[in-house]
C-alpha cells in the first residue's frame, strides 16, 4: 500500500500526464493499460514482470556436465543431465524406476518454482519418462536436484553420464507469500458445476 504522501502525488502526476496525452490519434487500450497498472500499484497488487522476465537463477555444478544453458533461441527448458560418477551406467529394466543425480544445486527466488519434466524427445522414441512430472524445485530447496526417470517400455534402457535426461522449466507460481486462502461458504455457479473427471467429453 501506498505510505507515502510523495508516492501518491506521483501516481496522480502520472495519471494526469495520461489525461493530457490523449488526443483522436490515441490507443484506448494501451491508456487502459497504462491506468490499470498505477491502479494495481495503488493496491499493492502490482507483478514485477520485469523481474519475472529476466529473473536470475544462482546455482552450484558438482558434476563434470556443462553448466545449465539454453540448447536453442526461444527454448523454454534447459537440459538437466545425469551426474553419474565413476562412469557408471544405470540399466533401467522395464516398468522400473530409478532415482538419478544431476549435480545441480540452485537457489530459486521466492515466486518461482523449477518444473522438472521429461524429455520429449526420450519420451516419444523411448517411452521413459519423468515420473512426478512436473517435480517441483521450490525456492527454499537448497539439495541437489535429482530425478525420479521411469522406463515405461518394455525395453531395458541404459543411462550414462552426461546423458540429457529431463528438462527444468522456471516458472512463476502463487506460493507461500503470494497467495492468500479465503475461506467461504459457497462458490460462484458455472456450466460445469460439479461435474468431474471426464465431464467435458459427454454429448
Amino acid at each position: 500500500m501506498i505510505k507515502k504522501k510523495n508516492d501518491l502525488e506521483s501516481y496522480l502526476k502520472r495519471l494526469e500526464d495520461i489525461h493530457a496525452e490523449i488526443n483522436d490519434e490515441s490507443d484506448p487500450d494501451e491508456l487502459m493499460d497504462e491506468v490499470t497498472k498505477i491502479i494495481n500499484e495503488l493496491n499493492g497488487d502490482e507483478l514485477d514482470t520485469q523481474k519475472i522476465l529476466s529473473a536470475k537463477l544462482k546455482f552450484i555444478n558438482k558434476s563434470n556436465n556443462p553448466d545449465p544453458s539454453f540448447a536453442h533461441e526461444g527454448d523454454s527448458g534447459f537440459d538437466l543431465r545425469a551426474f553419474l560418477q565413476d562412469n557408471i551406467e544405470y540399466h533401467v529394466e522395464p516398468w522400473r524406476g530409478v532415482i538419478v543425480p544431476t549435480g545441480l544445486y540452485f537457489e530459486v527466488e521466492k515466486g518461482l518454482e523449477i518444473q522438472v519434466r521429461p524429455q520429449s524427445g526420450l519420451a516419444a522414441k523411448y517411452w521413459v519418462t519423468v515420473l512426478n512430472t512436473p517435480g517441483t524445485v521450490d525456492s527454499k530447496y537448497r539439495g541437489e536436484v535429482q530425478i525420479i526417470f521411469m522406463n515405461l517400455s518394455n525395453d531395458k534402457f541404459i543411462i550414462k553420464n552426461g546423458d540429457r535426461i529431463a528438462q527444468g522449466v522456471v516458472c512463476p507460481v502463487y506460493g507461500e507469500g503470494n497467495l492468500i486462502f479465503e475461506k467461504v461458504e459457497t462458490l460462484s455457479e458455472t456450466k460445469r458445476g460439479t461435474g468431474g473427471f471426464g465431464h467435458t467429453g459427454k454429448d
